[in-house]
């Protein structure tokens, strides 16, 4: 059993992924899901796993920790951040960094994480724009997961999350990628365990996910696949 820790950004794409590579390879699959940050302070706390799949930063964190086998690692994806609303809603303007000010100083909630890479960014940028306090007195800060799941039970009017995991979730509709002034693209990389018990099926399970049928996929899921 290959155990898998991986970044909730690609949970769509491994949720079609893995299955074809357990039918392929024979090896089965256990895939948690965490944000980046929380995979970084499971593994630093001693949690077992073969393979880990989070943000290339996170992934060179742990190599020099030692926690990720040296020159195990390789990028797979990269994502921007988006911006959703629950379907049928009206979509704002964001096409501008202004425009964006307007639509988060009107929405009457924002809902945001605060572990993922997205929602730590998104955290600062809004003091930098000039309005982190009046976002943070209507945000809806999960600890991680899916944010557009509380957009589309309508407990946030604004969700900020990466374009892959708003794309995966019925009932809400992306209303578009942040402007590119204030863009931040996160690389996500896999690596393998150093103390991974199945490190030769982790490599293939990686070697899988570079295949151009994976990378069809990922696209498909909003995601720009690694060269």
């Amino acid at each position: 059993m290959i155990k898998l820790l991986a970044t909730n950004a690609l949970d769509a794409v491994l949720r079609e992924l893995v299955p074809e590579f357990e039918r392929a390879s024979g090896h089965p699959v256990s895939v948690s899901y965490q944000s980046t940050n929380q995979i970084l302070d499971l593994v630093r706390r001693g949690e077992a796993a073969d393979l880990l799949i989070a943000g290339r930063a996170a992934i060179d964190e742990l190599a020099k920790e030692g926690k990720v086998a040296a020159n195990s690692s390789i990028d797979l994806a990269a994502s921007g951040i988006g911006v959703c609303v629950k379907s049928g809603a009206p979509r704002p303007d964001i096409g501008t960094v202004e425009a964006f000010k307007r639509a988060l100083l009107a929405a009457k909630s924002v809902a945001h994480t605060a572990t993922g890479q997205s929602g730590s960014y998104f955290a600062g940028l809004v003091d930098r724009l000039g309005i982190g306090d009046q976002v943070r007195a209507k945000a809806k800060v999960s600890a991680g997961g899916i944010i557009g799941e509380f957009v589309a039970r309508g407990e946030a009017e604004l969700g900020i999350q990466q374009i892959s995991e708003v794309l995966a979730v019925p009932g809400v509709d992306l209303v578009g990628p942040l402007p590119p002034e204030i863009q931040k693209v996160t690389v996500f990389a896999a690596g393998i365990s150093s103390a991974s018990q199945q490190a030769a099926a982790a490599r293939a399970l990686i070697g899988y996910l570079g295949t151009a049928s994976a990378a069809r996929v990922m696209k498909a899921k909003g995601l720009e696949p690694a060269e």
